[in-house]
């Protein structure tokens, strides 16, 4: 692992200052991983450690316009200073998912890979090399489609290193066997089903967001698209489990909202403002 750090690239007529760093080589992902840094208008001025939000898919920041969402909401002081880790995909198909298992197609067959590279070499990488807080209470995971459920996966299942999630238009139709020829057993959704098996972490948050223009799939036919139910299903697991419908768990549905990284762009400042208000 290089100790050497490319310079500062500031944003165009922005606050925010925004690092591209290359030095991350994974030995279990077997590749280089590409991160691109966002660090608060104060970054240099203080030593107190600060939060930290990870973020899945980082490659999408300028579709998503981040900086200009990130600097709009440091003028307006609506969120606290926070430094922002962009995840670059490599193989999302195979690497996004549930660690304990891939799906009936053998996607995310590297889950367990990506977790382990998250836990044992993402984490202390940026802990090394760049002023964030390790504690639980101040690190986020968020991420979009497959990489919302691959966020939301890894936040649930080890709470001691992160305590909120944050899901763009989720993956929780993640299947344990496909639904093709009229075979819809809901209990083979694998995200909902670690959920059941799994426990309750009292310091856990979670934020989740659809559109109803994510899909056209209703494979009941109930008039609400899957993605939709997905989300709605696995929050009603979570509440079963005992997290606070009102506390603990918020969810917002755009209307007209798309699968994509403008309607995403859009519901970022309600999804910061929840991880890292003021």
């Amino acid at each position: 692992m290089a100790d050497h750090l490319p310079a500062f690239f500031p944003a165009e007529s922005s606050t925010v200052t925004v690092r591209h760093d290359d030095s991350l080589i994974s030995v279990p992902l077997r590749r280089a991983i590409h991160l691109d840094i966002i660090l608060p208008p104060d970054y240099s001025q203080r030593s107190t450690p600060y939060p930290v939000l990870y973020l899945n898919d980082g490659q999408d920041l300028t579709r998503l316009q981040m900086t200009r969402v990130l600097d709009s909401l440091y003028q307006k002081r609506a969120i606290q200073p926070f430094v922002l880790v962009a995840i670059h995909a490599g193989d999302r198909i195979q690497e996004y998912g549930t660690a304990a298992r891939p799906d009936y197609m053998n996607r995310g067959s590297k889950a367990g890979l990506y977790t382990d590279f998250v836990l044992t070499e993402l984490l202390p990488y940026v802990k090394k090399h760049y002023n964030i807080s390790s504690e639980p209470t101040k690190s986020v995971f968020a991420g979009f489609s497959l990489g919302g459920l691959s966020a939301f996966d890894i936040v649930f299942h080890h709470p001691e290193h992160f305590s909120r999630s944050g899901v763009f238009s989720g993956s929780f139709w993640w299947r344990s066997k496909s639904t093709e020829d009229g075979y819809r057993d809901e209990t083979d959704r694998i995200m909902h089903d670690l959920v059941r098996k799994g426990s309750h972490h009292r310091q856990l948050k979670f934020w989740f967001e659809t559109g109803t223009d994510d899909e056209t799939s209703d494979r009941n036919n109930n008039g609400i698209i899957d993605s939709i139910e997905d989300t709605t299903d696995l929050i009603a697991e979570l509440v079963r489990k005992g997290y606070s419908r009102t506390e603990e768990i918020r969810y917002v549905e755009i209307a007209g909202g798309k699968h994509d990284q403008e309607t995403w762009s859009q519901i970022l400042p309600d999804f910061l403002i929840w991880a890292f208000g003021q």
